[in-house]
């Protein structure tokens, strides 16, 4: 499964224009995560998509709170994110690569000359 999925990765990257040899290791990382992903939804669906789940305290208290499996979730989601940005994987990073033009600079409007310049200009 992982070595399909850095295929797709690292076909991806190719097609965009931003592979690198030496981005292997974060391409590595990021497959992994993916991979977790994959795993926690499918568990996720199992347990008939269980936001929330009874916990009872050392007081015995009982309370709602996520279940693991979905504050995994929220976790590789946000990890994701910042790894698709390493990679230039989503549009808004790709945008910002993309873009070989760097802005120009104002050109200047020039300055009037001085009258004292002026009249030294006329006389030579």
């Amino acid at each position: 499964m992982k070595s399909q999925l850095k295929k797709e990765v690292v076909d991806n990257m190719k097609h965009l224009g931003v592979y690198r040899d030496d981005f292997e290791h974060t391409v590595d990382i990021y497959v992994g995560m993916l991979a977790q992903y994959q795993e926690f939804e499918k568990q996720f669906e199992e347990s008939g998509f269980k936001i929330t789940g009874s916990y009872t305290n050392k007081a015995g208290a009982t309370n709602e709170r996520k279940t693991p499996i979905y504050t995994a979730m929220e976790a590789l989601r946000k990890d994701l994110a910042t790894y698709s940005n390493l990679l230039c994987l989503n549009p808004k990073t790709y945008e910002r690569v993309k873009r070989p033009e760097v802005p120009g600079r104002k050109e200047e409007k020039e300055k009037p000359k001085s009258k004292l310049i002026q009249a030294l200009s006329e006389t030579s």
